[in-house]
């Protein structure tokens, strides 16, 4: 069985807790690793000046304590293969819908299940929405 490694781990925790219910499950069944959690105003301007983030300093959810974002990667990472995060963002998605937990992902902003009406791709992204 797949577990988080101890950076993983700790990222995780700087997250909301249902966050941390939701992939603390997912990697009980699917190998990821937790590449950010909360994101300080140095790490978030570089994300923003890099165009890994639309957001500046204070505004994302990541920059929120606890954070209400995390990036999440099918473990190993491969940037190139777009349908393994496709399909591990929809199990994802699924373990929080069986949680009653509220989550967007960043391949889909508007949660239509039609991911070729994004403007802006982050696929490792998840967010806790109301």
């Amino acid at each position: 069985m797949p577990s988080f490694s101890q950076a993983s781990q700790d990222k995780l925790a700087t997250c909301v807790q249902p966050l941390q219910d939701v992939f603390n499950e997912v990697i009980q069944h699917i190998d990821c690793t937790i590449l950010c959690g909360h994101r300080g105003q140095e790490e978030q301007d570089e994300a923003y000046r890099a165009g890994r983030s639309k957001l500046k300093w204070p505004e994302g959810k990541h920059n929120r304590s606890p954070s209400e974002a995390v990036d999440v990667a099918p473990y190993p990472v491969n940037w190139t293969n777009l349908q393994r995060f496709c399909v591990f963002a929809g199990f994802a998605l699924g373990i929080a819908a069986m949680k009653g937990i509220n989550i967007r992902w960043g391949g889909d902003w508007n949660k239509n299940y039609d991911t070729g009406d994004e403007r802006f791709i982050d696929m490792p992204h998840f967010e806790v929405t109301t």
